[in-house]
């Protein structure tokens, strides 16, 4: 029993013993290994200390390239693709840095593209050859591989259109802003000087502005003014800008603007609406106020006027003004229906902005033609003229169809009064690009020399030019002009001006305004304008609100500039600087200005 006790104890102390052992391997193995941690510590330091050691070799100048075998940075950068940590050290490769090189003159356009060069010199790696012939490569061939890579970096920095235009294209400043034609409805100018010189003027100052504008006289100011509110010629001659004359001018509605003004209408008081004796007494009182701003404007003593109707706006120009020669007028926007009428009347025109149209688009068609070969058009031409050949045989057969269908039109001799539908279709479509034009801007008439006379009288007999329905029925067109004439009632612009101030910088500064509403004619604006820059130190800038449908107004009439001598324009009622600015031929097309701004007394605009 001893001895059996003694067996099992044994056997047991021989089980502790070689599991303690096996333990002890397990240990040894496992300390063996490394951690994933540790491997990357190690990994980022000999990459760091071979990284230095290959920048000490290249910044020497007596350096050789040095045969050794490459050490574990070089695998590592010659390889891309990610290393598993777990692997042993011979098969570890490390993924490149992405490298920023800086630029000696600071360019950020070639810091950018040199960045990219190197990104797309180790994605070059990634996709190249094996492991195994990477690994082979010396440091020389990884130089060699840098110079061309900085060549190739300095072309692009070469052909790099960045480095060579500016970045931003300051706005021109000019003495002067381009003339505008268009109708203003209101104005909003801003200065840092104040504008309280504007205000409600004296009875003295009202009355001599008034007087002088209607004797067409002018004072000339001085250039830099200390106190513009103890100025009487000032606030005078800026009460004179604000004139204008009118007819017809009824106090309890306002005749402008007249397109889309319903809602100004809606409510008031008209009793020529349901009374013809009035509205032919408002229309003869209208035809005589026309004729004589024709008259005026003949005579070269009015320079402008406009024509607004309930359809359209007609501005009429004396010879010499935007460039031309002669008297022009423009009417925008048009329907066929006018065009048609103007037309039966003996009213010549044109319409500059569909022979552009056309002009461009044949353009268009010219270069797509050079640019097809010789073979394709000729077999084109050839297709075309055998399907002219087809319609010209089919229009045949159906002129033959209707004339035998149609017989019994000559027997009764009344085939001349009933126009066959296919001819009606036919006009439908040759008249389909005018009617696109209808209520458009491309639809601006121009009519220019003495056939304004024929479009006077076209006015005045027109029947449409009056609205025979809605809120404006039986109410003439609106006449404005710079200028007394015959009927014209005299009115003065509405202004209001404040003082806010506005946040700049973090610091609150005094803005004084200035908005004046109303219809705000070419001359006025540039009279206007005149005096600020005199009286607000030059500094200040401007918000204009166009009047749409007269935007169209400063497209360019005539292609040929004014050579020959014209008319005395001295006595057409506005000073000589104004008569300079809108000599000048307009530049301006379709669009109109949105904003001046003037800065030490230098312009600059925008338009839109």
């Amino acid at each position: 029993m001893k001895s059996v006790i003694l067996y099992s104890n044994c056997f047991d102390i021989f089980l502790v013993m070689s599991f303690s052992s096996s333990m002890t391997q397990q240990a040894d193995s496992w300390s063996s290994c490394k951690r994933p941690t540790e491997i990357v510590r190690l990994r980022r330091k000999r990459a760091r200390s071979a990284a230095e050691s290959l920048g000490a070799s290249r910044s020497s100048p007596a350096s050789i390239p040095s045969t050794a075998p490459p050490s574990l940075h070089s695998q590592s950068k010659s390889r891309g693709k990610r290393r598993n940590p777990f692997v042993t050290w011979n098969n570890s490769v490390s993924r490149p840095k992405k490298l920023f090189v800086v630029d000696e003159d600071g360019d950020d356009v070639g810091t950018l593209i040199k960045l990219m060069s190197t990104e797309r010199r180790s994605g070059d790696r990634r996709g190249g050859p094996s492991r195994d012939g990477l690994a082979e490569k010396s440091l020389s061939e990884d130089d060699s591989l840098l110079e061309i890579e900085e060549q190739h970096v300095d072309n692009l920095l070469l052909k790099n259109p960045l480095a060579i235009a500016p970045i931003s294209i300051a706005p021109v400043s000019c003495a002067e802003y381009p003339a505008d034609w268009s109708l203003k409805t209101r104005v909003l100018f801003t200065s840092p000087v104040s504008l309280s010189w504007t205000g409600q003027p004296k009875a003295q100052e009202e009355a001599l502005g008034l007087s002088n504008s209607c004797r067409a006289q002018f004072t000339t100011l001085p250039c830099n003014l200390q106190e513009p509110t103890s100025w009487l010629d000032l606030r005078s001659a800026f009460q004179q800008c604000l004139v204008y004359w009118q007819h017809p001018s009824l106090p309890w509605l306002s005749l402008f603007p007249r397109i889309n003004a319903e809602k100004n209408f809606s409510g008031k008081n008209m009793p020529w609406t349901q009374d013809v004796a009035i509205q032919e007494s408002l229309m003869k009182e209208w035809s005589v106020s026309l004729s004589s701003l024709y008259s005026l404007l003949k005579a070269g003593l009015c320079p402008y006027f406009y024509v607004c109707s309930y359809q359209f706006t007609v501005l009429f120009k004396a010879a010499g003004f935007a460039g031309s020669d002669c008297i022009t007028a423009l009417i925008s926007p048009t329907t066929r229906g006018l065009r048609e009428a103007m037309k039966t009347e003996g009213v010549e025109f044109s319409v500059p902005l569909l022979k552009e149209r056309k002009r461009i688009s044949e353009q268009h068609k010219t270069i797509q033609q050079r640019g097809e070969e010789q073979e394709e058009e000729n077999k084109d031409f050839l297709q075309v003229d055998e399907d002219c050949q087809k319609r010209d045989e089919d229009d045949d057969g159906c002129s033959q169809g209707e004339d035998d269908s149609l017989s019994w039109l000559k027997e009764m001799g009344i085939q001349d009064k009933i126009k066959k539908p296919e001819c009606i279709s036919i006009q439908l479509q040759k008249e389909a690009p005018t009617l696109s034009l209808d209520h458009k801007p491309e639809s601006t008439v121009c009519v220019e020399g003495s056939h304004s006379f024929n479009l006077i009288n076209f006015l005045i007999n027109c029947k449409s030019v009056v609205a025979a329905a809605g809120s404006q029925t039986g109410l003439p067109p609106t006449l404005l002009a710079p200028t007394a004439f015959r009927g014209a009632t005299m009115n003065v612009l509405k202004g209001r001006s404040i003082n806010v101030k506005n946040l700049v910088d973090c610091t609150y500064q005094n803005i004084s305004s200035l908005e004046l509403t109303g219809p705000i004619l070419p001359s006025s604006l540039y009279a206007i304008t005149a005096l600020l820059q005199t009286a607000q130190k030059g500094n200040f800038s401007a918000a204009l609100y166009t009047h749409t449908p007269t935007a169209v107004m400063n497209i360019e009439t005539c292609r040929e500039p004014c050579n020959k001598a014209v008319g005395n324009l001295a006595d057409c009622g506005l000073p000589p600087a104004s008569i300079n600015h809108l000599q000048q031929p307009s530049t301006l097309g379709k669009t109109a200005l949105t904003h001046i701004t003037m800065n030490n007394y230098s312009y600059t605009w925008k338009i839109g």
